[in-house]
């Protein structure tokens, strides 16, 4: 590859790397095109990315960005999986994707900085999504809110419930005082 080629190949990583939170690099070895395509369009309804990697253009690319800390890793045959967004559903969709294809396999991850042994990218993988944890969220506080209008509404609910068994009361004692008035005019 010729030096001007080198160096619009980095400057066109550096733009796609540029405002990444969030990278996965992976080995692929043993994929094929279908698998890695697949690959792909599974981490692009997440809103996700995934970039075979030349890892002498990619040290170069990723030096004085946020993933700077990635390429003492970049070695061997690369992939990387990146987002700008949601850092646990990159993690669910290739943990997915992984089980149903055992060769392609996590190196390892950065998440706003921090470096994550396969381990920790499975445990984030393991994490609920920003979906459901909004869903947790909203049932958490809504239980108690539920509860308290319970509460606040019990004693205008059972002054109701007073006052209509006191409104019958009355109206079976006027319709007894009438059946029986009725009657000693007509035993009369």
């Amino acid at each position: 590859m010729a030096n001007a080629a080198k160096v619009e190949a980095v400057e066109a990583l550096k733009q796609r790397f540029d405002g990444v939170t969030s990278a996965v690099l992976t080995e692929y070895r043993g994929l094929t095109v279908k698998q890695v395509a697949d690959l792909r369009k599974a981490l692009k309804g997440v809103s996700g990315e995934y970039k075979v990697l030349k890892n002498r253009l990619a040290r170069l690319a990723v030096r004085g960005s946020g993933l700077d800390a990635l390429s003492a890793h970049l070695k061997g045959p690369t992939g990387l999986a990146f987002t700008r967004k949601d850092p646990v559903a990159i993690a669910k969709a290739l943990q997915t994707f992984a089980r149903a294809n055992p060769k392609l396999t996590i190196k390892l991850g950065l998440v706003e900085g921090v470096l994550l042994q396969e381990a920790g990218v499975k445990a984030l993988a393991d994490l609920p999504s920003r979906e459901e944890l909004r869903a947790q969220l909203v049932g958490a506080i809504q239980g108690p809110l539920s509860q308290l209008v319970t509460l606040l509404t019990a004693p205008q609910r059972q002054l109701v419930q007073v006052l209509e068994a006191r409104s019958k009361q009355e109206g079976s004692a006027e319709t007894s005082k009438q059946d029986g008035g009725a009657e000693t005019a007509a035993q009369s």
